[in-house]
């Protein structure tokens, strides 16, 4: 009985149905199926160098900011910015007219208190003499002389002794008068108090020079610097500072020689942070702590200048010939007892029975975390590995434990490795490193 035209278009589209959905079954069994492309290395021993690394600027070991202990105008200046200069040559000359004035009269004062005391010295002889004679009197008995007469001749004794005593004093304090101005005088010139090189001079012949005391900046008239050591003085975190240690040799590059790298050694660490606003502060606020660390170059450049920009990059541990893995390679999963887990070191792609599987760990029922680890490739399939590191070099992490040298891990790209899940099925990328199984690496 032919069919009805209704039946035949009822088939033809059961069976579109059934292709679309052969096909579409089809293309999900080889999506399931589609190998990852990755970078492949093979975990080998390596040195390793790790490094903190700090900005900062340089300085000298040793500098001097040179002030003034009297205000006066400054009626020249011996030398200019960048000179040398030694010890105990001049710097500086302030007007003197005013100190030669009090010089002067102090001088002056002087005089008349010696004066003074030349007057009170003979009144003082002359009362004592007067007083031996009346004593000398009282003791012969002849009654030349009363009671009343002696007692007056003492009491003019111990007034001429008080007041030589005060003129002493008074002469004294003049001579301290004289001596201060004389000081003062001499302050008008000022000399360098330590060999090295005018590295700062912000005043100009004409202007007032006030003393330190009243205010620092306001008062610097020069610096002199001791160029023969020279400091990088860096900030490192409070988080690397700890790190740190005594000592450390250091690489230093400094922005004025682009094309030259100079070595040091760490000479000072800070036991306390920068004083900051921010690390006032810091209870309420999230700004980072820094704390001060000294390098000594060891030969740095003969032109070399303070507050020159410099970065340091501080050796903090090596390792020779070290396990060690890309850093690119290291990742984070949600890891617990997985089945395809606990055989560290059978990378050779032996397989386990169900039972033994079963046996070993439940996925189902342990407690997952986020645990550090690689993507171990065996025959394939990259199964994710926890593993303990150690320190970091530039480009690798030490490995103290989970893994075995010979190893195949994934190297890359960054994205496959955050995209790859356990035991996903991978595929070398052209150039890459072995794609099956384990192969021995030699040492880089």
């Amino acid at each position: 009985m032919p069919m009805s035209r209704k039946t035949k278009l009822g088939l033809i589209i059961g069976f579109i149905v059934i292709g679309v959905g052969g096909v579409i079954a089809l293309s999900a069994a080889k999506s399931r199926n589609k190998a990852t492309e990755v970078r492949l290395e093979a975990v080998a021993p390596r040195d390793l160098t790790a490094t903190v690394t700090a900005s900062g600027r340089i300085d000298a070991k040793r500098s001097v900011d040179v002030t003034s202990d009297i205000t006066g105008r400054i009626t020249s200046i011996a030398v200019k910015e960048g000179d040398l200069v030694r010890q105990g040559q001049l710097l500086l000359q302030i007007d003197p007219s005013q100190y030669t004035a009090e010089l002067s009269r102090a001088n002056a004062l002087l005089a008349s208190s010696e004066a003074g005391l030349v007057q009170a010295r003979a009144n003082k002889d002359q009362a004592q003499r007067s007083l031996d004679r009346a004593k000398e009197l009282q003791r012969s008995g002849n009654s030349l002389i009363s009671n009343e007469q002696v007692e007056q001749a003492q009491t003019t004794s111990d007034v001429s002794a008080a007041n030589y005593n005060a003129a002493m004093a008074q002469t004294n304090q003049a001579r301290a008068g004289v001596q201060q101005a004389r000081d003062n005088l001499n302050r008008t010139r000022l000399y360098a108090p330590i060999s090295g090189r005018v590295v700062r001079l912000p005043v100009e012949v004409g202007e007032v020079a006030v003393q330190g005391t009243f205010s620092r900046d306001n008062a610097l008239l020069m610096t002199i610097a001791d160029l023969s050591t020279i400091l990088a003085k860096v900030h490192v975190d409070e988080t690397d500072v700890i790190k740190i240690g005594m000592g450390d040799s250091v690489q230093i590059k400094i922005d004025a020689y682009p094309d030259t790298s100079f070595a040091g050694r760490v000479t000072m660490i800070s036991n306390s942070a920068q004083i900051t606003s921010g690390t006032l502060q810091s209870a309420q606020s999230t700004q980072a702590v820094d704390f001060d660390v000294e390098v000594t170059l060891n030969h740095p450049p003969a032109d070399i200048r303070p507050d020159l920009s410099a970065t340091a990059k501080i050796v903090t541990d090596t390792r020779k010939q070290a396990l060690a893995v890309p850093i690119i390679a290291l990742t984070v999963r949600q890891h617990g007892a997985m089945p395809t887990e606990g055989r560290a070191t059978d990378t050779l792609g032996a397989g386990r029975t169900a039972a033994s599987a079963h046996a070993a760990a439940k996925p189902d029922s342990a407690k997952t975390k986020e645990t550090e680890g690689v993507f171990v490739v065996a025959h394939g399939i990259a199964t994710f590995r926890p593993v303990k590191i150690g320190i970091a070099g530039e480009e690798y992490f030490e490995v103290l434990s989970g893994l075995q040298v010979g190893d195949t891990i994934v190297a890359g790209t960054y994205q496959a490795i955050r995209d790859l899940k356990d035991s996903s099925r991978v595929r070398p990328m052209q150039g890459s490193g072995p794609a099956n199984g384990p192969k021995p690496a030699g040492s880089n």
